[in-house]
């Protein structure tokens, strides 16, 4: 062993050769990469096939998180956790034949620019990327750093705040790294190698973990007696941390002892969070739109979708084998034992799949494992990092510097964007160090529980303004404005209650402070059929103010809405705001100071300064002929006429490739009708 830590030398030579192999992908796939352009940067210049497309999703979603969570809800509670991997190919399938046609011929870099699009005005832009930028924080980076933390904790063997902030400061400042220098061409690329990594190191550990406990039928008989040695009592009389008797079933009754995954949660209601996930999510949603075509975005979406089938078997299943093996330390019931082995009283069960590293694999093993985790964790954060700077920097400064001020009004370069966009990375790393403490402190017993309730609470909203998006042209922005505001103060409310008050652990002393209506809000109604209700009154919100508004005319709606993602007229542009009609008077009243041309001037002359060609040195800007203002062949330089028939023509796809893909799709589909009947 090295120091104390639970790990061998050859731990260290593998992970040290993972790092080694990461930094080598990243360097050339950034020297590949145009990332001097928005879209090189942001989209990976949409020339991703399927494969890098596929692979990106899945180590997007897959994150440290998960092999932390999904293992602990199995070793809580047995496969129901599943139904959240499950319900995510039917979201994948959304995203790839519904939702990203409409982005595409839309022609946007994220999901705000797309609803400004739709419906108009910019309150519900930059109300929809605040709200994104701090989901990002609470439910991606901190869920990581935390899961990251845990494991690395635990191998280490090593307590001290210096140590944790260390770790975590080395995986962050690798990911920024990445992301900075080469946008998503280099998340793209890295992803695809670390999806490699976790698809076959996870299942080496679970065919370890199966052998372990004797096979797949000895772990469903033996896991529902798996219990420590100290138990405690509930309220109820009955035993602390007990598995639910429906633990091999991935639907169960809404009335069920624990109200734990009710059926009618875990299918409508799953719906509201899946749609938002895999449909509208920034962070999804972009590794699709960098598709060469819209058949690599199907094929990629199905290949996301194949890969979704493992985690029951390289995560839910390992869960409840740890439990099995280590009863004591995994499905511990008492505060006191619970605070010895993990420092958590209410539960050790985020720790499953770390007991299974540490203790069952051999030396060398070990260190693949804490790489899969790295990679996992560095998945996710690239992932997060790349697409929070695109958001910040279109739908953010883009939007301060047109709108703005007059000192700093002008037309933004796309040199420019990218600049603020790496910056942004650099501030996010700060936010997340700065939020580490916060999640030592709030952890819970499950930590899909933590994300999904959080989800649930705050991003039905959003998945109800994108859905009426795309499928009711009547919505207008005054109708979906106050829908989306109304549907949020609900969830709002939720979260409030959910998060305010500590819910004592089962078998202690300590008395419940929380008043009568919250534990009847949150412990009656469950989170999953929360996200349903609180959907349905931002549609019925929305439409309702929508009919007695002005709708939005048709000639505005081209390639904007579902059925209309094929036309190839050209799109009349929305009405000027009143910023915009105070800009026209000035200009027309001869106050040129600040006119679009003098911004331009101004731009030009910032790009000729000593100061600005640093920063475009430091943020690593190859482009020579962008410094200099020399021009660039863009979309711009094409007329409307050329810009709808292109938006329109990107969505034909040959009809061979169209029949492989649909057949794929009805097979995957297929495949999880009978997952979901096999385990019902």
């Amino acid at each position: 062993m090295v120091g104390d830590s639970r790990l061998a030398w050859p731990d260290i030579l593998v992970m040290c050769g993972y790092f080694l192999s990461v930094l080598g992908v990243g360097v050339w796939s950034s020297r590949k990469g145009q990332g001097s352009t928005m879209s090189g940067y942001f989209l990976a210049s949409r020339n991703m096939n399927w494969l890098l497309v596929g692979g990106s999703l899945f180590a997007s979603n897959i994150g440290s998180g998960h092999f932390i969570g999904l293992a602990g809800a199995g070793a809580a509670s047995g496969v129901a956790a599943h139904g959240y991997e499950q319900g995510a190919i039917y979201g994948l399938l959304l995203l790839g034949w519904v939702f990203v046609p409409v982005y595409m011929s839309a022609g946007v870099y994220t999901m705000p620019e797309y609803l400004t699009m739709r419906y108009g005005g910019h309150r519900i832009r930059v109300t929809l990327t605040c709200l994104s930028l701090v989901l990002y924080i609470f439910t991606k980076i901190a869920v990581d750093l935390y899961a990251g933390a845990l494991f690395i904790q635990q191998a280490m063997n090593q307590t001290s705040q210096g140590a944790l902030y260390g770790s975590v400061a080395v995986l962050l400042a690798v990911a920024a790294v990445f992301t900075i220098a080469g946008g998503l061409t280099t998340v793209v690329y890295t992803d695809m190698l670390q999806t490699i990594l976790m698809v076959v190191g996870s299942f080496v550990l679970a065919g370890m973990s199966f052998h372990a406990v004797g096979g797949y039928r000895n772990l469903v008989e033996s896991f529902p007696y798996a219990m420590p040695t100290v138990v405690s009592l509930d309220a109820h009389n009955q035993t602390c941390g007990r598995p639910s008797p429906y633990y091999m079933n991935l639907l169960r009754p809404i009335d069920s002892e624990n109200h734990d995954y009710p059926w009618l949660g875990m299918t409508v209601g799953m719906a509201v969070l899946q749609v938002w996930y895999w449909c509208t999510d920034q962070v999804i949603v972009q590794r699709t739109l960098a598709s060469r075509s819209m058949l690599h975005a199907k094929g990629g979406t199905i290949f996301a979708a194949y890969l979704k089938y493992l985690p029951l078997w390289i995560m839910t299943f390992p869960g409840m084998a740890a439990r099995i093996l280590y009863p004591d330390r995994v499905a511990c019931s008492t505060a006191e034992q619970c605070m010895a082995v993990c420092g958590s009283e209410r539960g050790c069960t985020n720790s499953a799949y770390v007991e299974l590293v540490l203790n069952l694999l051999p030396a060398g093993l070990r260190g693949l494992m804490l790489a899969v985790m790295m990679a996992a964790l560095m998945s996710s954060l690239t992932s997060v990092f790349n697409s929070a700077s695109t958001i910040v920097s279109v739908d953010i400064w883009r939007l301060l510097r047109t709108n703005g001020p007059l000192w700093c009004r002008g037309s933004p370069s796309e040199l420019e964007m990218i600049v603020v966009g790496r910056i942004s990375v650099v501030l996010l790393v700060v936010a997340s160090v700065i939020w580490i403490p916060v999640i030592q402190n709030s952890t819970n017993t499950e930590l899909f529980n933590y994300i999904n309730t959080i989800i649930a609470a705050l991003c039905s909203p959003i998945c109800a303004l994108f859905v009426l998006a795309l499928f009711c042209p009547r919505v207008n922005e005054q109708g979906a404005f106050w829908g989306f505001v109304t549907g949020l103060v609900v969830g709002t409310v939720r979260f409030v209650a959910e998060f305010s008050y500590a819910v004592p652990p089962c078998g202690s002393d300590e008395p419940d402070l929380r008043p009568a209506f919250i534990k009847n809000m949150v412990g009656t109604v469950h989170y999953m059929h929360f996200a349903l209700l609180c959907w349905w009154v931002t549609v019925l919100m929305a439409y309702s103010v929508s009919l007695v508004t002005k709708p939005i005319p048709a000639e505005r709606l081209y390639r904007l809405t579902f059925w209309s993602r094929r036309d190839p007229r050209i799109r009349l542009a929305k009405e000027p705001s009143s910023t915009q009609q105070r800009q026209d008077k000035q200009y027309s009243r001869g106050d040129v100071e600040n006119s679009p041309s003098q911004a331009q001037d101004r731009n030009q002359h910032t790009t000729d300064m000593w100061w600005w060609r640093a920063v475009l040195r430091v943020c690593g800007s190859s482009d020579a002929a962008e410094a200099e203002g020399q021009p660039r062949l863009t979309a711009a330089d094409l007329t409307e006429e050329e810009k709808a028939q292109r938006a329109a023509e990107f969505l034909k796809e040959p009809p061979y490739w169209r029949r492989i893909v649909n057949i794929n799709a009805v097979i995957c589909l297929t495949l999880s009708s009978f997952v979901y009947g096999f385990y019902a």
